[in-house]
């Protein structure tokens, strides 16, 4: 089991090297996780994987996470598309993912409703022969050049309901990745613009019944996404702290003859970073074991984890660019990369705003989403403000 050997990610840690700074996608670390069946591993024993859940795969990704934050996160929106892709029982594509030949991803957020991703402005139209004629303009999908498959949504296609979903394989005609990510943080993560122009597949590669996809949405690929999210953040956590350790413990301050450690200010912003990291790892904890057991508090938990995580990840890079003074500005530096990386979590749909919204719409008897507006329009929407 991935979990129990150390040594199952070596085959990750001596390919990261390229992805800080260029903004390459980490596929030779991709390749040996598919290699070593890490990208299998929440596939169901039926569909031929081992059937691990949650708690393993949200495990994989906070060890990631300490190594590289953009394979992290291609891997966590993978495993929250597989989730998806393992509640319909979509056979094919599972056998693939569990045979390491397969990669795939959300395709949730859009131009038109930008963070609100419940909400799609894309359409679905019925065609004469029986077919499907998807229109969109995707905003943010992860691994957009590199996945094998996309998880689409899109609005219904003839049923009422605010979202469909469907199993859309990347190399369909009339999808079109726009550009390359160029961004301040996960540089490695291939997050790109994806146009559906007249892009036609088979009425089965819809995953749900038409209509519905905002119940899966919500019920089955939020709680993985938002649970791995929050993984991915604490593993950051977790290596940045450690890192500072080594600073203030390696870095001497000659004319004292005294490390840095001996210092009280260094000390107290280390100290800091720790309790927040494991804070936010027992909530992890916490919120994984209440999904395991069906509890009554499971969803607000999965809520929680994630806007917990984001505030912390940017919290502990903070304390840790001032503990290690300007060393931690240097390109080089593993502190800078991940103080750029943590600064993603919060604007990453759900963002962390909208999660407080959520939260405090749980506690106070509200529905956790307004109905959407009615445009007035059937076009793919433009994009906002």
């Amino acid at each position: 089991m991935f979990l129990s050997t150390p040594s199952s990610t070596s085959g990750v840690d001596d390919r990261i090297d390229p992805i800080l700074h260029p903004g390459t996608f980490p596929r030779a670390a991709i390749d040996a996780l598919a290699d070593a069946g890490v990208l299998g591993l929440t596939v169901p024993l039926a569909h031929g994987g081992p059937g691990a859940g949650l708690r393993v795969a949200a495990e994989v990704v906070r060890r990631l996470s300490v190594e590289c934050g953009s394979t992290a996160m291609i891997v966590a929106m993978h495993y929250s598309a597989v989730a998806l892709l393992a509640h319909v029982g979509h056979g094919e594509s599972l056998k693939a993912v569990a045979a390491g030949e397969h990669l795939t991803t959300l395709a949730f957020s859009e131009a038109g409703s930008r963070r609100h991703f419940w909400t799609p402005v894309s359409s679905a139209t019925a065609e004469s022969d029986g077919r499907v004629r998807l229109d969109a303009r995707k905003s943010w999908v992860t691994a957009a050049h590199e996945a094998d498959s996309y998880v689409w949504s899109s609005r219904p296609a003839s049923e009422p309901g605010p979202m469909t979903l469907w199993y859309v394989p990347t190399t369909t005609d009339g999808l079109h990745v726009d550009g390359t990510f160029d961004g301040l943080g996960l540089r490695g993560n291939d997050s790109c613009p994806v146009t559906a122009d007249g892009v036609v597949i088979p009425a089965a590669a819809r995953l749900g019944d038409d209509g519905v996809g905002l119940d899966l949405a919500l019920s089955v690929v939020l709680p993985w996404f938002l649970t791995l999210n929050a993984a991915a953040s604490i593993g950051l956590m977790e290596a940045v702290t450690a890192s500072t350790a080594q600073h203030l413990t390696g870095t001497r301050l000659t004319h004292l003859n005294q490390s840095l450690a001996q210092q009280l200010p260094g000390r107290t912003r280390l100290a800091q970073a720790r309790i927040e990291s494991d804070r936010n790892r027992a909530l992890l904890e916490e919120a994984v074991a209440a999904v395991e057991s069906e509890r009554d508090d499971a969803p607000l938990l999965v809520l929680e984890v994630k806007a917990s995580a984001d505030a912390g990840s940017s919290s502990v890079t903070d304390l840790a660019m001032v503990a290690c003074g300007g060393a931690a500005f240097r390109r080089e530096s593993p502190v800078e990369r991940r103080f750029r990386d943590s600064r993603a979590a919060r604007v990453m749909a759900p963002t962390t705003d909208a999660l407080h919204d959520f939260i405090g719409r749980a506690l106070t008897g509200l529905p956790l989403l307004d109905p959407p507006a009615d445009t007035g329009t059937d076009a793919p929407g433009e994009a906002g403000a």
